[in-house]
């Protein structure tokens, strides 16, 4: 029994050490942080906050979703981050949810970058529900601030 325990074991902290560090001549990706829209916000979008990526759970982020003017938070139900393909949907608050499919148009730590507010980081169609019907729908472009 130990030796099948220590072999998961094992096996475990080899998939997690893959998945935490990049393979040699990879770039590390990580895009914590929050994504503002560049430029005016569309009709339908005016409430419209941040996306917010918070996978460590650090204090100076807000918490991971989709953040309205008004402090309400959309909790992501579906989530994927690579830097060719960013997609979530979010849970339901009050007949509202949110979806989006996109890409990152650079690589690298984020929070190690130089990056200011007009520089487009993020791009894809983000698409407003309401009672299950499409309310809103735009192509846009994301600048990044990785906290305070």
């Amino acid at each position: 029994m130990f030796v099948k325990n220590s072999t998961f074991a094992l096996f475990f902290f080899a998939i997690t050490c893959s998945l935490a560090y990049p393979q040699k001549g990879e770039e590390r990706f990580d895009p914590n942080g929050s994504f503002w829209i560049i430029g005016e916000a569309p009709s339908g979008f005016s409430d419209f906050s941040a996306i917010n990526l918070n996978a460590r759970r650090l204090r100076r982020l807000p918490p991971s979703g989709l953040q309205l003017n008004n402090g309400k938070s959309f909790r992501f139900q579906l989530l994927t981050v690579k830097r060719e393909k960013f997609t979530f949907v979010t849970t339901q608050v009050r007949g509202v949810s949110y979806s989006f499919s996109g890409r990152f148009l650079k690589g690298g730590v984020f929070s190690e970058s130089v990056l200011d507010d007009q520089s487009p980081v993020l791009e894809g169609v983000l698409t407003k529900f309401v009672s299950g019907k499409k309310a809103a729908e735009a192509k846009l472009q994301f600048s990044y601030f990785g906290g305070t």
